[in-house]
């Protein structure tokens, strides 16, 4: 195949001769739609893995006396399913996987602007996971997710590991930023102008940044624990001077706006599942794609809502509890915009669909508890207690994972041209969705009746309520195995999904699914937005990319 790379603007088109052989095609790929892909079969691995644990977890609770495993090892086991929920599963799979796989089509591009640095950044991905999930061989970290010293200066030889392993994950995550960030800069369709862009961009394009500037705060407190454990630096000893908060600003300061790294992109997802299953214009779509730019600089300020029980100054928690709420405005834009939107809408009730609102509701409560939270004294009664939990899960499971789920069964049919069978996945929504309820709303009230958490063994009245949620999560965990039956049942014999089986007006639905080695035989022009379904489609330059034959020649240039 002849290849022509025009290019604009110092960025080539990067259309690579398509690779021959399984090892180059699938395995050691540069093309962004298979680096997608790998990125959604590992995070999925991971989660599977994850969610042994959390079953575990569970399993544990059952009975106030524990016993199903030792107190050491269930705090090694509620540490690793926390680190490798967020690390391995959520971000990869919202930011690498979803990312990688659908918005360089939705920009009209052919690839992102690094392909073998994307490679890179995926290879570190599954390398850090095996990493962490072998820290079990020497002694697993035990402090929970975050890791506080002094504990974790005490904690087994694997919470060495534990600070190598999310150590490689944020040089993965900040490798994907950059690229993405340059990809969106620079690589846009002709007339792809920023407020044409597809929500879902937006949602990667504030994300982007965010990976690059906050996990190198994690670096630097990880590469200082690190040192600490091995060569006895003491950044965190409060005997040898130094200071245990340190850890939890540096910490914070990062994974607070990890939050928004893993809910950010699946804000963007349902900005692009409620239009088209409501077959209305997105409500407010400026107003959606600056609040995410709002969240991504507001996240950098509020990290200390974590820390009011650690003696901050009183005019300082005042200060982080003021712009904790000030954070909800840009939120609660999004979500009445799209409320708006499926009002007087003709909803079609997908599997797809149902998540999206299943993300609704849920992650709307989970805002709502972090209000409880944000206030100072409410923070200062409830801080140790099984509300933090539930509040935590409601946001980022039901907010996180069910927005996972919603991409899953818009874009499957993008990535393997069969769709997943929709009984099936309503079968694994409501499981999930009753499930989750059961799990982790009565850790509210636990909470509030001073259930402490990161607990083995509990006081027998907090009994019956642990009961309900394990059975929740054993539901919960029944609607996970619907789902993958569904993926390998529907890649064999599901049904065949044409290039657009939804409808939808974004590019990546204007051309064959799964798409071609090079995405668009020519870069299409953009006029208008994706989202008003009364309109003709926005774009030129599509007309024969539903024809057999590749073209000679690629044409086109990025802007």
């Amino acid at each position: 195949m002849s290849v022509a790379a025009a290019h604009s603007g110092g960025i080539a088109d990067h259309i690579h001769p398509e690779p021959q052989g399984f090892v180059r095609r699938y395995v050691f790929s540069i093309d962004h739609k298979i680096i997608g892909i790998q990125y959604l079969i590992t995070g999925f691995v991971f989660m599977m893995l994850a969610g042994l644990l959390a079953e575990t977890i569970r399993t544990q609770l059952l009975n106030a006396s524990g016993g199903f495993v030792s107190p050491d090892t269930y705090n090694e086991v509620y540490s690793v399913h926390g680190s490798a929920m967020v690390w391995l599963v959520i971000i990869p799979i919202a930011t690498g996987g979803f990312g990688n796989l659908v918005f360089p089509l939705m920009i009209g591009a052919r690839d992102v602007a690094f392909p073998w640095l994307n490679m890179l950044s995926f290879w570190i991905f599954p390398v850090s996971g095996l990493m962490l999930f072998s820290s079990f061989l020497m002694g697993a970290p035990a402090a929970g997710w975050t890791e506080y010293p002094p504990v974790s200066l005490q904690g087994a030889p694997g919470t060495t590991m534990w600070c190598a392993a999310i150590f490689l994950v944020g040089v993965s995550s900040t490798l994907t930023g950059i690229n993405f960030l340059v990809t969106i800069l620079k690589m846009r369709a002709p007339g792809m102008t920023f407020t044409r862009m597809p929500l879902f961009v937006w949602g990667q394009f504030a994300t982007a940044p965010l990976l690059m500037i906050a996990t190198t705060a994690l670096a630097a407190a990880l590469a200082a624990l690190f040192m600490e454990r091995v060569f006895g630096v003491p950044f965190y000893d409060p005997t040898k001077g130094g200071s245990p908060v340190l850890w939890q600003h540096m910490f914070w300061f990062y994974s607070h706006p990890a939050v928004y790294i893993m809910i950010l992109p699946l804000f963007g997802i349902i900005s692009e599942v409620l239009p088209t299953f409501s077959r209305k214009p997105i409500f407010g779509y400026k107003l959606i794609a600056f609040s995410s730019m709002a969240i991504a600089l507001l996240g950098f300020m509020v990290w200390a809502h974590h820390m009011f029980t650690s003696g901050l100054a009183p005019f300082l928690q005042v200060l982080f509890m003021v712009m904790t709420f000030t954070i909800a405005v840009p939120t609660g834009v999004k979500i009445f915009s799209w409320i708006a939107t499926l009002w007087g809408g003709k909803i079609h009730y997908s599997t797809a669909m149902l998540f999206a609102l299943g993300f609704l509701a849920l992650f709307t409560f989970g805002g709502i508890t972090g209000v409880f939270l944000a206030a100072v004294p409410t923070d200062l009664d409830l801080h140790g207690t099984y509300f933090v939990v539930g509040h935590f899960h409601y946001v980022l499971v039901g907010g996180s994972l069910m927005g996972v789920f919603a991409g899953m069964y818009y874009w499957f049919a993008k990535m393997s041209g069969r769709l997943l069978n929709e009984t099936l996945g309503k079968v694994h929504f409501w499981l999930f969705f009753v499930g989750f309820n059961m799990t982790f709303l009565p850790m509210h009230w636990l909470g509030f009746m001073g259930m402490p958490r990161w607990v083995a063994t509990y006081d027998p009245q907090f009994q019956f309520w642990n009961r309900f949620e394990s059975v929740g999560s054993y539901i919960m965990t029944l609607g996970i195995l619907c789902f993958f039956i569904n993926v390998i049942y529907s890649i064999r014999a599901g049904k065949k999904a044409g290039p657009n089986p939804w409808n939808a007006r974004t590019l990546e639905w204007q051309i064959p699914s799964p798409p071609n080695y090079y995405n668009f035989k020519h870069i299409p022009t953009v006029y208008g937005l994706p989202y008003d379904f009364s309109q003709p489609l926005p774009y030129t330059g599509l007309e024969d990319e539903l024809t057999d034959s590749p073209p000679a020649q690629l044409t086109g240039a990025h802007h």
